[in-house]
């Protein structure tokens, strides 16, 4: 596969790639991987999370996860405004996230305002953003379309129904497939993915997390985008160079580079 490949949602700052991060990014180098997005989760690791990018020329998002919510939401909220205003005019930076809602998780109504103030910041400095949502599909579109979004953003490790995705889809957004689609279980996605248009999808890993149910006890990297290609390829009935250059379109516009 000799098309450039993008990886739209991978945490390649984290502390596991600490001591084979070089190596990794050579092997992805060898795999046409060359484009990557670190996305941002917590205060705390901005500053790793920044250098990183920089470092490996990765583009990168700021957001706080709901997975690390912080204690005073206020000050916190404070110091993202505060590092998207230093970013403004940084060109690796392209989007406000990962944020979300996770009905998983405890505090839910702190997840939620954490979530709708960091939509806020996405409509005042114009960018799209990156969204996690688990167990709540009804309520972040609920929050998407009031928020109005101009810029759109992506539903990242998306797994739910047709019906689903058409909502995300008139709000403007994408769907970020994963190394779920390789899981032969997982038939309401192969669904989405076969049926709806492909403008709708970009690529992903989540690195190190969500890796194939094939290599459940593994380190998730970058290295397994070509198998996503080829699956959805296979899903959709084409080849795999016409799905990469349309997947490559998508993520290039929804990120406006």
């Amino acid at each position: 596969m000799s098309l450039s490949i993008f990886d739209t949602h991978a945490h390649l700052d984290f502390e596991v790639f600490d001591h084979d991060r070089d190596e990794l990014f050579n092997h992805m180098r060898n795999k046409n991987i060359t484009k990557i997005l670190i996305p941002g989760v917590s205060p705390e690791l901005w500053f790793k999370q920044l250098a990183v990018a920089q470092q490996y020329q990765c583009y990168f998002s700021l957001g706080i996860h709901p997975w690390y919510l912080p204690e005073n939401i206020d000050t916190a909220l404070e110091e993202l405004e505060h590092q998207i205003y230093l970013n403004q005019t940084n060109p690796l930076f392209v989007a406000i996230g990962e944020c979300g809602l996770d009905k998983l998780r405890p505090e839910f109504e702190q997840q939620q305002a954490l979530c709708e103030q960091q939509l806020q910041l996405a409509k005042k400095y114009q960018l799209p953003v990156i969204l996690h949502g688990v167990k709540c599909h009804a309520l972040l579109i609920e929050l998407l379309a009031k928020a109005a979004l101009t810029k759109g953003g992506v539903i990242h490790g998306f797994y739910g129904s047709v019906e689903v995705a058409k909502q995300y889809q008139k709000l403007g957004f994408k769907l970020g497939i994963g190394g779920l689609i390789l899981n032969p279980a997982a038939q309401k996605l192969h669904k989405v993915v076969a049926e709806l248009p492909l403008e709708l999808f970009v690529i992903e890993t989540d690195s190190p997390s969500m890796a194939p149910v094939s290599q459940l006890d593994k380190r998730n990297t970058p290295l397994i985008l070509p198998l996503i290609i080829e699956k959805i390829a296979f899903l959709r009935e084409i080849s795999t160079v016409p799905i990469l250059e349309q997947l490559n379109r998508n993520s290039l516009q929804l990120f406006e580079l």
